[in-house]
């Protein structure tokens, strides 16, 4: 029997195996998928890292993940984001670009201030003004939602923790995680059918055969914990409750080719529609690559393809840059997180009134079982070093704080 058994590869399992053999226990890591990593997936295309999930280190004066990265010689690109800036004001003139974030504050304050009786998130925008759309499409972008679907203390959470600080790593964030799991004991193609802990220690049962553990930790996203993919027995009602509370969004990631790198500048910023609430962000040759890496966000995604958002992306930008420009984009990647099997989804948000299943999940148990993932995180939830963060404390609620 090992000490640990982990379910899920994602940042919190990597996180958690690594806590884990510090402290010189045993532990396995279980991944249903063939690859590590979770929401975090880097993929090569001509010399070029593209991430089909997570990309930012958010919050970077805080990640822990920025240090071991630079302690592992991954090289961490610090240029300023320009998500504020519209590239040339293009369709977004400048006083309309401070307006729209003026929007933003104004809102986030009532939100603070007279947070809606509802916690719907929606009920703090002023009827009929304006800049609903561009709030609309930072809400499916931070949340992959609506506004309505969306709990107002956890925006306020998020927003209000966030720094502005947010770097990338141009070898990739799927890379890194990659990276950070070598020498654990990780097996792919693993699935964990049931959990069992009415006996002496934890049974988990799986694709290949039954593993043994004293204690375990469940990592997986909380779509799977809350459509019966894993069976536990005694069950877990009220955690399971709370992760249906925390579904997962809806976001994804478009990569086009520039037939001629220099018609677009380095690191520049397009917001497609400034006043819709169902547009793409475009950044424009990141970190000097010959893409454009579109970034979209929403419920207004349910039943796109990938072909429906190339056509989406030509259509915006030829509006701002050109059809000649539009024309000449060609296919890289595209991710399609709603249809993976073992994720469907992007990254958690709390439905109204719901923001403290984050807590109730993440909670410790009168058992040898502990929870982890980014929707366990009370503000750095939908982020890397959240989930990470959430590994490690995983580790603690099952063994005890180190000395």
């Amino acid at each position: 029997m090992i000490d640990l058994a982990i379910v899920g590869a994602g940042a919190a399992g990597i996180a958690a195996a690594r806590e884990a053999r510090d402290r010189g226990l045993k532990c396995i890591i279980l991944e249903a998928s063939e690859r590590i990593g979770g929401r975090a997936c880097t993929i090569e295309w001509q010399g070029h890292a593209l991430d089909l999930g997570a990309t930012w280190l958010h919050s970077a004066s805080r990640n822990p993940l920025g240090a071991l990265a630079e302690q592992i010689g991954f090289d961490i690109d610090r240029t300023p984001v320009p998500w504020r800036k519209q590239f040339q004001d293009l369709g977004f003139s400048q006083d309309e670009q401070a307006q729209s974030w003026e929007a933003m504050e104004a809102f986030t304050d009532r939100l603070r201030s007279a947070p809606p009786p509802s916690d719907r998130a929606s009920d703090a925008l002023e009827p009929g003004y304006e800049w609903n759309g561009f709030l609309e499409s930072l809400n499916g972008y931070l949340n992959g939602t609506s506004l309505a679907r969306t709990s107002a203390a956890d925006f306020t959470a998020y927003w209000d923790s966030s720094e502005n600080s947010n770097w990338r790593l141009p070898k990739g964030y799927g890379a890194l995680l990659t990276a950070l799991a070598q020498g654990l004991d990780v097996r792919t193609g693993c699935a964990v059918r049931q959990v069992d802990w009415s006996a002496a220690g934890v049974h988990l049962s799986s694709d290949q055969g039954v593993i043994e553990a004293k204690h375990a930790i469940i990592a997986v996203p909380t779509n799977a914990l809350a459509s019966g993919a894993i069976i536990f027995a005694p069950g877990f009602d009220g955690r399971l409750h709370a992760a249906a509370q925390l579904p997962l969004g809806h976001v994804e990631k478009l990569f086009l080719t520039l037939e001629d790198p220099q018609s677009a500048p380095q690191n520049a910023h397009l917001i497609g529609n400034p006043r819709s609430s169902e547009t793409g962000s475009y950044m424009l040759r990141p970190l000097g690559m010959p893409i454009v890496e579109g970034f979209f966000g929403g419920d207004w995604l349910d039943g796109l393809d990938a072909d429906d958002l190339t056509a989406k992306t030509r259509e915006e930008l030829a509006h701002l840059l050109g059809a000649d420009f539009a024309r000449s984009l060609g296919t890289a990647a595209c991710s399609d997180w709603q249809r993976h099997a073992f994720i469907c989804g992007s990254y958690s948000f709390a439905r109204p009134g719901q923001h403290g299943a984050r807590a109730t999940l993440a909670a410790p148990l009168d058992g040898p079982i502990a929870f982890a993932g980014e929707a366990c995180s009370d503000a750095d939830f939908a982020t890397v070093h959240g989930a990470w963060q959430s590994g490690q404390a995983a580790v603690a609620q099952l063994f005890g704080d180190v000395a």
